[in-house]
């Protein structure tokens, strides 16, 4: 009985080392391999990201907001479709083409990026306005002072001209000294030749 059981047994043990199902199994890495987390379109969506995903460049998982507003007002196939048929030079551009006509289109349903457009002519005309306005002043005030040195020089070239200035007191003074002697001596012969000496009484 034991040796029949220990030669089944070891033709068990023989049959199970020579079956193909007894080999080892690789390590769970080598089977399963990187995961890959999906594109911020694929989460949403709620499907597999291929390795070839259209929408993984433009769409990348740290930004899923960016997405959800394209999608909500374009859809996911037509933004596929959009991408597809344009050359990947191209595709960068028009996401965020997509993306900021989905935000103007959230903002203003009716109008979109026409009337942020339009908002932005208008103050682009107003400040042309008061540009030209300010340009019109600014000559308005240059030709005024040109008027005014023209006027300044007028009045200065009908001034009489400048009187002599007075003599110096020290001129007035030697005039004084000089002529003084001489009127001295008219007054000495007037009264050497007169008799106003004599005596009054006798």
């Amino acid at each position: 009985m034991e040796c029949c059981e220990a030669k089944s047994g070891q033709a068990s043990t023989i049959f199970l080392s020579q079956s193909p199902s007894s080999s080892p199994s690789p390590p769970p890495s080598i089977q399963t391999g990187v995961v890959v987390s999906p594109c911020a379109a694929c989460k949403i969506l709620r499907r597999r990201c291929a390795e070839k995903c259209v929408l993984a460049p433009y769409f990348p998982p740290s930004d899923p907001l960016k997405f959800t507003i394209a999608h909500r007002v374009f859809g996911a196939s037509n933004i596929i479709k959009l991408l597809q048929d344009l050359p990947e030079s191209q595709r960068a551009d028009a996401v965020s083409s997509l993306v900021y006509e989905a935000n103007a289109r959230i903002r203003d349903p009716v109008y979109g990026c026409a009337g942020a457009i339009c908002q932005l002519q208008k103050q682009i005309n107003e400040l042309q306005a008061e540009l030209a306005k300010t340009q019109a002043e600014l000559v308005n005030i240059h030709c005024r002072q040109a008027n005014l040195v023209a006027l300044i020089c007028k009045e200065l070239t009908q001034l009489p001209p400048p009187m002599s200035p007075l003599p110096d007191h020290r001129s007035l003074d030697n005039n004084f000294n000089i002529a003084t002697p001489q009127s001295y001596q008219g007054y000495t012969s007037l009264f050497e030749d007169s008799n106003i000496w004599d005596p009054l009484w006798t």
